[in-house]
Order: C-alpha cells, then structure tokens, then sequence
C-alpha cells in the first residue's frame, strides 16, 4: 500500500487555548475545528499518518483538545517548533527574539518523525477535497525527478477563491510555466479583495491591480524526505546571515521553494485545486466558515456527524 504522511503545522497556535485561538474555534455543527475536515478529507483520500507541528508548551492541551480524538482513527505523531531549537552558536545571537521561525523550520521539526512522501498544510486553513486527491495521487505516484534536482509539488489555488471579506491576507503568487510547472513564487503580503478583483497595497501606501484568476500557494507542499537536508543546510545559512537585530525575519517554505527555483535546483509541479478555500484569517471569518460547512453538508460533501 502506498503510504503518505499529512503535516499539519500548528505551532502558531497560541499560548494558550480557550477564547480567540482561531485554530480551535468549532465550525461545524458537533464542535469540529477545521482540522477535523482536513484530516478527514486527507484520510479519505488515502493518507495513513498526521504529524502535529506544534509548540512543546501546548501539547497537554493539544493532546486533550485534538490529538488523542485522532489518534483513534489515524497514526499520530508530535512534531515541536521551538524558537531557540537552533544551532547553539546561534542562541545568543537572537537571544532577544521572541517570534517563531516560520514555516521551513517547522517542517524541518519533522525529520525524525517523518520517512515517507508528504504533505504540508497549515492548521486554520480549509483545503477541499480535490486538493487532498491530487496531491495523494501525485505524491505516490512515479517520483517525477529531474537529474540533479529534487522534486515536489505544489497545490495551487485560484486568487479569488482564497481572498477574505475582512482584510488583507498574503499569498504566494506563483508564475506557471509549461507542462504545469513552477516557474516562480512571490509571497506577496497585504492582497485585499475589491469590488473590481483585488489589490495589493504597499508598506509605502502604494496600491496595484492584481489578476484575480492568478495560481497562488495556500502552504500545501508535497514534499519527499531529501528535502529535510535542504531545510537543514538552508537553516544554517539563513541564520548565519540574518542580522540579531532583525528580530521578525522568518525562514519561510515559498521564499527558500522560490529561490531552489532560481538557483534550478528544484522541479515543482503544480496540481489544481477547484475548491474555495476558506480559513479563519480573520475572527469575522468565522460566520462565513460555519455557513460554508453547513453547505457542504447539506450538499452530501460531509456527514452531520464527522
């Protein structure tokens, strides 16, 4: 049997569980979290093992709240994204930083929990189960490798299908070449949505049109076991360059997949994704998610009772 791992990184939870923590906020009619649709769409469609991505301080609640439900129906393992879990020579040299690292980090957490094709995806965000499929197909398929470069996949997601109602949300903005391939992502921050499509609005003010039909990345990264010596060697280069008193950088999983791709040491093909796409960005998303599960239930997508 073909066998794939579903990582979910969830290490920016919050410190503590309870009101606001928008990634436990119940959606569906039996108090399920967008999680319990993501596993039960990436089970369904034949993924046999979920790793949590989160921080050590919350896995007593994180067991109680999510975890120990799962593992009833699924292999479960931990994953901990710690903010000093660097290289020693590194620790105090960002002692005064009190923000996580990102997303390349928190999959580099997983190396030792990890050994099979996977998926990446983060927490609060609702996929679809379309995205699920290709990616299981895709992922234990015949492993498509250019000599010389490593391989992965991309679920893209059309632009107006991702935007929220409430705000501004940063996406990576992906350029498709030939035979659905990756050619370059940007993450692009601050896209609101507008009556005429959408607009990115500049740290200076400055606002431009951006093309509502465009790919974009919603984190959900196929990815093979070679790629943790990537992250790893990526990791220690990104610290070693980055200045202590730059305090917010973060190491994150479209910039390092953009710049593998400029460097052509990586081929990334893209999947399509038809399905909106609905995440809890804002605590106003929140009726619009609840109304969208009430209509996929109503439609036979989902069972009352998950």
């Amino acid at each position: 049997m073909n066998k794939a791992t579903l990582v979910i990184m969830a290490a920016g939870i919050g410190s503590r569980f309870g009101g606001g923590i928008k990634q436990l906020e119940p959606v569906g009619p039996n108090g399920e979290i967008i999680m319990d649709y993501s596993i039960y769409d990436a089970m369904e469609a034949g993924f046999d093992k979920v790793v949590f991505v989160i921080r050590k301080d919350l896995e007593k609640d994180f067991r109680e709240i999510i975890g120990n439900r799962i593992e009833k129906r699924v292999k479960v393992a931990y994953a901990f994204q710690e903010l000093m879990d660097i290289p020693e020579k590194y620790q105090e040299k960002f002692a005064g930083r009190t923000k996580p690292w990102g997303t390349g980090q928190a999959i580099l957490c997983c190396k030792d929990v990890v050994d099979t094709p996977f998926l990446v995806i983060n927490a609060d965000d609702y996929y679809g189960k379309e995205a699920y499929q290709e990616a299981f197909q895709y992922l234990t398929g015949k492993k498509n490798c250019e000599e010389g470069k490593l391989s992965a996949s991309m679920v893209g997601f059309v632009l107006k299908n991702t935007l929220s109602e409430n705000g501004g949300v940063t996406r990576g903005v992906c350029q498709v070449g030939q035979d659905d391939m990756l050619s370059n992502i940007v993450e692009t921050h601050n896209i609101i949505k507008t009556p005429e499509g959408a607009m990115v609005i500049g740290e200076n003010g400055i606002q431009r049109k951006i093309d509502v039909n465009s790919s974009v990345s919603m984190n959900m990264w196929g990815l093979y076991p070679d790629f943790f010596e990537v992250l790893e060697n990526g990791f220690r280069a990104f610290l070693e360059e980055t200045p202590s008193d730059q305090l917010k950088s973060e190491y994150l999983l479209p910039t390092i997949i953009g710049d593998l791709l400029q460097e052509e040491k990586i081929s990334v093909k893209v999947l399509k994704s038809h399905d909106k796409w609905f995440g809890v960005t804002y605590k106003e998303d929140k009726e619009a998610v609840v109304n969208s599960i009430k209509e996929l239930i109503a439609s036979g997508i989902y069972p009352e009772m998950l």
